[in-house]
């Protein structure tokens, strides 16, 4: 045998070899190749998953919309004293349409007003005022206190002119609550109040010019007669009833 057909046949043998080496763990099959793709696809899949979970677990639940007094649950019925305004049983609306007794907002100091929507003068004044006794009020001594504007015109002021009412004025939904009934429950709760009106000319009112605090228990404790008075009295008497 002469050199070069020894070594051709060399070449020959190393080309098997390597080509056994290669069947056998070299270069992937196309079979082994489509798994390991599908084996990198789940793993990016659950990589996603597991990250969307964990910003869903993060959000923070959504905030309930506040609701006016007369919208609570109410506490349990007790007995009153015949001076309290919860003793009446005449229902009224709100202007969310709820209808309720007076004596859902028992259990908190209220201040209260009569007032109609339509008042072209001195309505909006007391409404004024209202708002500065809150505004005096320490910010623990607020929180427990409510306000309630009641109509003394239900035949003009439906739940969607006293609903208009609180957007003009700005009267925050967790702490007011405006209300209307028929006329003869009006009166009977004027009266309660020592509050006095009657119709005047071009649907207006004349009317006394009165607010009143009541305790818990919707009894008369502060009244505030005129506008513009001092709102320091009444907001001390709120605070000494919260205590």
């Amino acid at each position: 045998m002469t050199a070069a057909q020894f070594a051709g046949n060399g070449n020959s043998r190393l080309r098997k070899r390597g080509a056994a080496l290669a069947k056998k763990g070299g270069a992937p099959t196309p079979r082994m190749a489509q798994s390991s793709s599908m084996k990198t696809s789940v793993v990016i899949w659950l990589v996603l998953a597991a990250s969307a979970f964990a910003v869903a677990k993060k959000k923070p639940a959504p905030t309930p919309e506040p609701k006016p007094p007369c919208c609570r649950v109410g506490l349990p019925p007790r007995p009153y004293s015949e001076k309290s305004i919860y003793t009446l049983e005449s229902k009224w609306t709100s202007d969310v349409g709820k209808e309720v007794k007076l004596d859902v907002l028992r259990g908190r100091p209220q201040v209260v007003a009569l007032f109609f929507t339509s008042c072209q003068h001195s309505c909006p004044i007391i409404v004024g005022d209202l708002k500065k006794i809150e505004k005096a009020l320490p910010a623990k001594v607020r929180a427990k206190v409510d306000f309630l504007l009641v109509s003394i015109d239900p035949q003009r002021d439906t739940p969607a002119a006293l609903r208009a009412f609180r957007e003009k004025y700005s009267l925050g939904v967790q702490h007011w609550t405006l209300l209307r009934s028929d006329i003869d429950s009006v009166q009977r709760l004027a009266e309660m109040l020592g509050f006095r009106y009657y119709p005047g000319s071009s649907e207006q009112f004349a009317h006394s010019l009165l607010i009143t605090v009541l305790n818990s228990a919707g009894e008369i404790v502060y009244q505030q007669s005129g506008l513009g008075a001092d709102s320091r009295d009444a907001a001390g008497e709120l605070a000494r009833l919260v205590k």
